[in-house]
């Protein structure tokens, strides 16, 4: 008998009890017939019910300080601890779709691709104009392999070799998956992206996260992408045009007066948000490093002096 695979899932936690249980419910009935799972959780200090929940399953727990924390260093931290063959990440609040999640994401590692990345879909509290974009960088049908080097973590898959040959960049505020998937293409490696491996992404943000987290990533961007400049008026024009297009797809889903109102705030905040990391330089100072990656944690009390 051939021994199978074996696939750590890591997961990185601050305070995911509310999704959490649905989420390994969901892991532990996945399909095993062609790959062995184990669960590797990497905690940042949860003050919740995380980590019972997470140690009822029987989930590898290790954990990472807060002032050690970046998304990029955590995901290092948590593959070093894992045993897998390939390893495959999702947010701690997204809940994969059906039982074959794990099988039609790792399968194209097999021959074809170095990483993967699923789909997303709304659910619960998810933002309408955040469907929107999965519906735009999620789309129906795979691309195995892609064009280009798009890629992101709360759903995505990749082979021990390809991660040990680069890692993630443990500086970068966000878009570590796209800065790995950038260095794999240049080295002529292929990403995959698999529409089948789905999974429900559950965002619960305030207008000024939703604003934090679209900054975080465009400082970001500016170390893979630096010739991306975003202007004062190329922000009101995409703040504009996206509004244009959520209130069109809220017309023809007769919707549009629930939704004008998150509609505005949305993309607002996330164009806003945009243009500010688009404009940051500077070294990111220790209080700010808590405002990207600890925008959920409202006890600590961190001043912006940047």
């Amino acid at each position: 008998m051939s021994i199978k695979p074996l696939v750590s899932i890591v997961i990185r936690t601050l305070n995911e009890e509310k999704h959490l249980v649905e989420l390994l419910e969901s892991i532990k009935n996945q399909d095993k017939s062609e790959f062995e799972i184990e669960t590797v959780i990497i905690d940042s200090g949860s003050t919740d019910h995380t980590l019972e929940i997470a140690d009822s399953y029987g989930c590898k727990i290790t954990h990472i300080k807060k002032e050690d924390f970046t998304f990029g260093k955590s995901l290092n931290d948590g593959c070093d601890f894992a045993s897998g063959d390939y390893f495959a990440f999702i947010s701690g609040h997204c809940i994969p779709t059906d039982r074959y999640w794990i099988k039609n994401l790792v399968t194209p590692l097999l021959d074809t691709c170095s990483y993967t990345y699923g789909r997303q879909l709304g659910r619960d509290t998810t933002k309408f104009s955040e469907r929107q974009l999965f519906d735009k960088y999620f789309p129906g049908q795979s691309r195995i392999p892609q064009v280009g080097f798009f890629c992101n973590n709360a759903n995505a898959a990749i082979r021990k070799d390809a991660w040990l040959a680069h890692r993630f960049n443990e500086e970068l505020t966000g878009c570590e998956d796209m800065y790995l998937a950038k260095l794999l293409v240049d080295n002529g490696k292929k990403i995959g992206y698999v529409s089948e491996a789905s999974v429900y992404h559950i965002h619960d943000e305030t207008w000024s996260k939703i604003k934090i987290r679209y900054e975080r990533e465009a400082v970001a961007l500016q170390q893979i992408m630096p010739q991306v400049q975003i202007s004062f008026f190329d922000m009101i024009s995409y703040i504009l045009v996206g509004i244009a297009k959520d209130i069109k797809k809220a017309i023809t889903e007769k919707i549009f007066f629930q939704e004008i109102k998150s509609i505005f705030a949305f993309r607002v905040a996330q164009y806003y948000g945009a243009y500010v990391g688009n404009k940051m330089h500077r070294k990111l100072s220790q209080s700010m490093k808590y405002k990207y990656f600890y925008p959920r944690v409202t006890d600590m009390d961190v001043s912006e002096d940047i």
